[in-house]
C-alpha cells in the first residue's frame, strides 16, 4: 500500500487573504463598537438620571430606626424629620405632622381623617442641601392600638397649589 501525503499547508496567496478578511472583520467590529459606546454616552448625557429628595423620620437619638412603639396617654413622644434635596434644582417645601388612629388611612397620596398636628413654614433647599426639624414632640389623649404620627412632605411650586410629595408614619399602641 502506498500512503498518500497530502499537502495541507496553505499558500501565501490564500493566507493574505485570510489575513485581508480578518483586518477587515476586526475593523468594522471597533467601529460598531465605538458607535455603540458613542450612542450611550450620548443617550447619558443627554437624559441624566432624574434628581429625588430624600424625606426621613429620625428618633430621638436622630437615627433612622428605634421608633417607640408603645406610649401612655400625654407622654411626650419625640422625633426629627429631615429633608435632602437632590434634585438639581431648588425644592420649595412644607412638612405637615399628623397625628393618625385605628380610623386614618395612609396611602401614597396622603393621610385621610388624620388630626393635623403641625405644618412648616415654607423651606427652600438648594441642590444638595439638608434640612433636619428641631425636636418635635407629639402626644395622644386617647388609649388605643395602631396610633400613628404621621409626616406628609408637601412640595410647593412657584406656581399654584401645594403637591402632596410623600409620606412617612410609625405606629404606636397608647396605653391608659
Amino acid at each position: 500500500m502506498k500512503s498518500l501525503i497530502l499537502n495541507r499547508s496553505p499558500n501565501k496567496n490564500e493566507l493574505a487573504k485570510s489575513n485581508t478578511i480578518f483586518e477587515k472583520l476586526v475593523k468594522i467590529s471597533l467601529i460598531i463598537g465605538i458607535i455603540t459606546v458613542s450612542g450611550f454616552i450620548t443617550y447619558f448625557l443627554l437624559n441624566p438620571e432624574p434628581g429625588f429628595v430624600t424625606f426621613g423620620i429620625l428618633n430621638s437619638e436622630k437615627e433612622a430606626g428605634n421608633y417607640p412603639t408603645t406610649a401612655n396617654v400625654g407622654e411626650n413622644i419625640s422625633f426629627y424629620v429631615s429633608v435632602q434635596n437632590k434634585m438639581e434644582r431648588d425644592f420649595s417645601f412644607r412638612v405637615e405632622i399628623l397625628r393618625g388612629d385605628n380610623e386614618t388611612i395612609l396611602a401614597s397620596t396622603g393621610s385621610i381623617s388624620a388630626e393635623s398636628y403641625l405644618n412648616t413654614s415654607k423651606i427652600i433647599l438648594s441642590d444638595n442641601q439638608f434640612w433636619m426639624s428641631e425636636m418635635l414632640n407629639i402626644s395622644f389623649f386617647q388609649p388605643g392600638k395602631n396610633q400613628s404620627v404621621i409626616a406628609e412632605l408637601w412640595e410647593i411650586p412657584y406656581i399654584g397649589n401645594d403637591k402632596f410629595f410623600f409620606i412617612l408614619y410609625f405606629r404606636l399602641e397608647i396605653f391608659p
